[in-house]
C-alpha cells in the first residue's frame, strides 16, 4: 500500500497486484462468477474490477450487469468488506491531522457524524448537525444526493440560492476548524457533498444504481454508505437506519440486517 498526502487529503493506493495474479481476469469472468453465484469473489477480484472500472477497462454497462447480479444474488460479509475497501481506495481520505490546531487549548473536539439511510421527508441532518455542534462537538457531515424515489440532503440544501455544497477535503477541514466571521469561534458543523476525489468509484456506481433498480441491494447500500464514512474518518458515527413505506427498506427485519452489515463493515 502507498500513502500520499496533499493538504487535507490522503490518497490511499493499493500496491498493484502481480500481473500473473490477474492475467486470467476479465469483466466477463467477474460478471459470470457473480451471476452463477457458486462461490464468492476473492478480494483480489473485487479490487481488480473496481480499479479497471475507474481506469476505463470495465465499461458502465459491464458494471451495471455486475451490480444487477449482486442485487439478485447478494454478497457475503467478506465480499462486502472487500468492495467497501476497494471503493475507499479509489480516491482520497480525510487527513484531519493536517488541520489540527497546534495549541493544546484549541484542540479539535471529538469528530462525530451521523448517516441516515434516507427516505421521503427525511430532514434530520438539517436539525441535528447544528444541535450537536452547540454542545462543543465537531460535526463533519458528508451527505448524499437523491437516490431512487428519495431526495437527498444535498439536493434540499442546493435548492437554497447561492448555497455551496461542493468542497475539496482541505477546504472542508478549514471550513470546520478555522475561526469564522472574524471571531475566535470555529464553525464546528458543516454539511457538504463528498469531495470529487473522495470515493469516486462510489459516485459512478451510485449513479448507475439510481437508474437500474439496484438501489435496494443490502451489500450495495452497505458499501456505498460505509466507504464514504470510512474515507471521512470521524471519531464516532451514528447510523440512522430507516424503514417503512417512504424508505428503501420497507420492513424492520431488512433494516436491522442493513444496520448489522454496516456495523460489521465499519
Amino acid at each position: 500500500m502507498t500513502i500520499a498526502s496533499n493538504g487535507g487529503d490522503t490518497a490511499l493506493a493499493a500496491t498493484p497486484p502481480c500481473p500473473s495474479q490477474t492475467d486470467h481476469l476479465t469483466a466477463q469472468v467477474i460478471i459470470a462468477k457473480k451471476r452463477q453465484n457458486k462461490e464468492p469473489h476473492t478480494p483480489l477480484e473485487i479490487s481488480w474490477f473496481i480499479q479497471q472500472f475507474m481506469e476505463g477497462g470495465v465499461k458502465d454497462y459491464q458494471m451495471t450487469a455486475w451490480l444487477m447480479a449482486i442485487c439478485l444474488n447478494g454478497m457475503t460479509d467478506e465480499e462486502t468488506a472487500a468492495l467497501t475497501e476497494a471503493m475507499v481506495r479509489s480516491g482520497e481520505v480525510m487527513d484531519w491531522s493536517k488541520s489540527q490546531p497546534s495549541s493544546e487549548s484549541s484542540a479539535v473536539a471529538h469528530k462525530v457524524d451521523k448517516h441516515s439511510t434516507g427516505g421521503v421527508g427525511d430532514k434530520v441532518s438539517l436539525i441535528l448537525a447544528p444541535l450537536v455542534a452547540s454542545f462543543g462537538l465537531t460535526v463533519p457531515m458528508m451527505a448524499g444526493r437523491g437516490l431512487g424515489h428519495t431526495g437527498g440532503t444535498i439536493d434540499k440544501l442546493e435548492s437554497i440560492p447561492g448555497f455551496r455544497a461542493q468542497y475539496t477535503a482541505e477546504e472542508f477541514a478549514r471550513l470546520l476548524l478555522s475561526p469564522s466571521n472574524g471571531t475566535a469561534e470555529r464553525l464546528n458543523a458543516a454539511i457538504v457533498s463528498p469531495s470529487r476525489n473522495m470515493c469516486p468509484a462510489d459516485k459512478r456506481m451510485y449513479a448507475l444504481r439510481d437508474v437500474t433498480s439496484t438501489v435496494t441491494s443490502l451489500p450495495l447500500q452497505t458499501s456505498s454508505i460505509m466507504s464514504k464514512k470510512i474515507a471521512e474518518r470521524p471519531d464516532s458515527l451514528v447510523l440512522d437506519v430507516k424503514f417503512g413505506k417512504g424508505s428503501f427498506n420497507t420492513n424492520v427485519e431488512e433494516s436491522l440486517e442493513l444496520a448489522k452489515r454496516m456495523i460489521q463493515t465499519g
